[in-house]
């Protein structure tokens, strides 16, 4: 099978990676099942992935599809809420889900014996929940103390407004993935009903599931469990696919290090001892062939005790303790930026400092050393973290719903060991000539 295989093939069952047993299928309905066999573990992640996210939403109804994940726990026609609770508790499994801003999955990890009660009850929540007036308003309460929670967190408070000004407040992209105490409060039962009617059917939905399990067996049981929660699954129908689309490169502010002092800054007072300092702006989207140069970037630049921000603020200045770089890509827009943690009168030489780090590696770029130890840290933890089945199974989830494209592990570490410092020095250079957002959070002055 060859590398880097497009899934707008319309071939219904394929083995994309026979070496490590990756298969993908297309079952009736449009379903997307993608599995990889692992018979030297005992147990098995499965993911129900479908493609809406907060950026889906329309602003009156910001934050439905987080109440919506919410509500789907909550019962079914043939479940009750601790029903659910208890379904995987009482075989030591666990089962939750996840809001993003392009995306809903709703996960369970068993032993591989109770793979069908898992794949039973995770079919029956997002086939054929009850969504309630009485469940609306109860989980209506718990959402606003995960909000209010948010709120009493400086960091979580930075990023959110961090995210708001580089991706657009007034966009869904740039809205919190929860929404806010008004726009979840002005939430009816119907609007979240018209939510679930528009977004889950077959046709949207992703499966992928990594462990000891078998391919065909969890497309029985998935065809099993869609049609008794109600779903018409048709043969022959093809999933649907979103556009994708590249974001732009980066702007081309060309703002000097001395510049970004001047830079519009949001300061957002709250109870603390330190500033929690936000600087950055436009990335690249999830979708950009330099993203593996800017994971290389990111690492050298912030992305451990090794890191140039780390070495320089932390280690020589002893200006803060918490200091990293972070990066985030969507479909067609992505952002970059790097955060400390400091004393108030700090703040001017620490946002300084970030500033220049950047700037001077687009200006004289890194050393091979930088290069290869980057190479090493990202590599390494790459194919540490897929030593468990959940973190397989959500590439297995990333790669259908957002690259569309099959890439083997060993494929994707090839492509991050064939960059190069010139590329991270011209990646660097652009970055540095974008920052348009600077947030602190913390105490008066």
């Amino acid at each position: 099978m060859p590398s880097d295989l497009v899934f707008d093939d319309p071939a219904s069952d394929v083995m994309l990676d026979a070496a490590t047993g990756v298969r993908r299928s297309i079952l009736p309905g449009g379903v997307r099942l993608l599995t990889q066999t692992d018979r030297s573990v005992r147990s098995a992640t499965i993911g129900l992935w479908l493609p809406v996210g907060s950026r889906d939403e329309r602003p009156e109804h910001a934050g439905s599809t987080h109440v919506l994940e919410h509500l789907l726990f909550k019962g079914t026609q043939r479940r009750s809420a601790m029903d659910i609770a208890t379904a995987f508790d009482e075989v030591g499994g666990d089962s939750n889900a996840i809001t993003a801003k392009e995306h809903t999955l709703y996960y369970g990890r068993v032993r591989s014996s109770d793979v069908p009660m898992a794949v039973d009850v995770l079919t029956d929540m997002i086939t054929a929940s009850l969504l309630e007036q009485e469940a609306l308003a109860t989980e209506r309460e718990v959402i606003l103390e995960e909000l209010a929670m948010a709120e009493d967190d400086p960091t979580d408070v930075g990023y959110e407004t961090f995210l708001a000004d580089v991706l657009g407040a007034e966009t869904a992209l740039g809205r919190p993935v929860g929404g806010t105490e008004q726009s979840v409060n002005a939430l009816s039962i119907e609007d979240v009903r018209a939510h679930w009617d528009t977004h889950y059917r077959p046709d949207n939905l992703v499966v992928t599931a990594v462990g000891d399990i078998d391919h065909d067996e969890l497309a029985e049981l998935l065809r099993t469990g869609l049609r008794r929660g109600g779903w018409t699954l048709e043969e022959g129908a093809l999933p649907r696919r979103r556009p994708r689309s590249e974001a732009p490169r980066g702007t081309t502010a060309n703002r000097s290090v001395q510049d970004v002092s001047t830079i519009a800054s949001h300061r957002l007072i709250r109870p603390a001892e330190q500033n929690h300092i936000y600087l950055g702006g436009q990335g690249l989207s999830a979708l950009s062939e330099d993203r593996h140069t800017l994971s290389v970037l990111m690492s050298v630049l912030g992305g451990g005790m090794s890191s140039r921000l780390f070495q320089n603020i932390r280690e020589q200045r002893g200006l803060a303790y918490s200091v990293y770089s972070f990066s985030g890509g969507y479909r067609d827009a992505g952002l970059f930026g790097m955060y400390a943690a400091c004393r108030p009168s700090r703040t001017a030489q620490v946002v300084e400092l970030l500033a220049e780090e950047l700037d001077r590696m687009g200006a004289s770029g890194i050393e091979q050393e930088e290069l290869s130890r980057a190479k090493g840290q990202i590599t390494g933890s790459f194919a540490l973290g897929l030593e468990d089945t959940s973190s397989r199974m959500g590439r297995l989830g990333t790669i259908e719903l957002v690259h569309g494209t099959y890439t083997s592990v060993d494929e994707t570490l090839e492509k991050i060991g064939r960059v190069d410092a010139a590329a991270v020095q011209e990646l660097a250079a652009r970055l540095a000539g974008s920052f348009s957002t600077r947030v602190e959070v913390g105490p008066e002055s």
